[in-house]
């Protein structure tokens, strides 16, 4: 499809030059002609003049003028053909460089809708054959049937976390930096946060050790709320039982940066350049079902830190923890 694209836009880049190239050829080749044309009678005129009233016979200068007229057509022709080659190989290149980002951004959708279709099919395939197997089975109690309800809702939420999930990722996307920022206090955020996965880290026994100092960030609220959220979910669900989650926060040279370091198992080597890939998860998540998640946290927090102008980045050594750290604008 690209390939087609690439050439007609090839074909539309010549076109346009070759119009604009052959205008200006026959706007030369007039003015080129009428230059000629004055001068051979400029010339004529001077010869009779000089020599008076003698009768002479001046040659005629028509065949030379013909001569002149076609080297010039050929000399423009070979510039056109010229102009033809280069403007083909450039405009070749040109119009691979044009469709490149709308290749990527094609690819990277085809990409998106086959993995969500993916991560969707799973939960409605587990819910469906649940259904049917208890719907044939003539002896189902009533305990066992609150028991497909408990397991049916829990796919439900699972799609339902994955559904908002892609929400985020889409909404920050089409944002491109046009999120509505405010000044905020940092302490703030980070204390909401931590107070909405403290739940979480207490089933796990997990303490949140916040070291910040007062700084304000200029930002989306809601945005950075949820950005801290998912790197505290995240550190709380891949370090282990009564452990620690450190938040450090403070204010340098006009920046904010804001780290979150847990007591994991580290990111392997070979899973640490597709962290921020969507429904990307190291294989250490995927053999655990219930801290593996969907694989979009990261990817919607750097798109949340990308619309507040930010930079996110990390350090991870195994058996050592990983921290997660984001630079953001401070608040003037």
């Amino acid at each position: 499809m690209f390939r087609s694209a690439r050439i007609k836009l090839t074909a539309w880049y010549l076109l346009i030059i070759m119009l604009v190239s052959l205008m200006f050829s026959a706007v030369i080749y007039r003015l080129l002609s009428l230059e000629i044309a004055r001068f051979e009678y400029a010339q004529r005129i001077r010869i009779e003049r000089r020599f008076g009233g003698m009768t002479m016979h001046i040659p005629e200068t028509t065949e030379l003028v013909e001569e002149t007229r076609r080297r010039i057509l050929t000399m423009l022709a070979i510039i056109n053909g010229g102009i033809l080659v280069v403007a083909g190989a450039f405009g070749y290149l040109l119009a691979g460089q044009t469709l490149q980002p709308i290749k990527v951004m094609v690819d990277e959708q085809n990409r998106f809708v086959t993995d969500a279709s993916h991560e969707l099919r799973t939960p409605l395939t587990a819910l469906k054959s649940a259904m049917e197997v208890h719907l044939r089975d003539r002896r189902l109690t009533l305990v066992q049937a609150k028991t497909l309800i408990a397991g049916n809702i829990k796919d439900v939420n699972r799609l339902q976390a994955l559904a908002d999930a892609l929400l985020q990722l889409a909404r920050y996307q089409k944002a491109n930096g046009q999120t509505v920022k405010e000044r905020l206090q940092g302490e703030e955020i980070v204390k909401e946060a931590v107070k909405k996965i403290e739940p979480l880290a207490h089933k796990k026994q997990i303490g949140i050790k916040t070291e910040t100092t007062g700084f304000s960030i200029w930002g989306d609220k809601y945005g950075l709320t949820e950005l801290l959220i998912i790197l505290l979910d995240n550190a709380v669900k891949y370090s282990p039982a009564k452990s620690t989650v450190t938040v450090r926060g403070n204010k340098t040279d006009g920046w904010v940066t804001i780290s979150v370091t847990d007591s994991g198992t580290g990111i392997d080597k070979e899973d640490q350049p597709h962290i921020w890939d969507r429904f990307y998860r190291a294989e250490r998540a995927r053999s655990d079902s219930e801290s593996g998640g969907y694989g979009l946290g990261l990817a919607i927090a750097k798109k949340i830190v990308e619309a507040n102008r930010g930079m996110i980045s990390f350090t991870s050594r195994e058996g050592r923890g990983t921290t997660f750290t984001v630079r953001l604008p401070a608040a003037p």
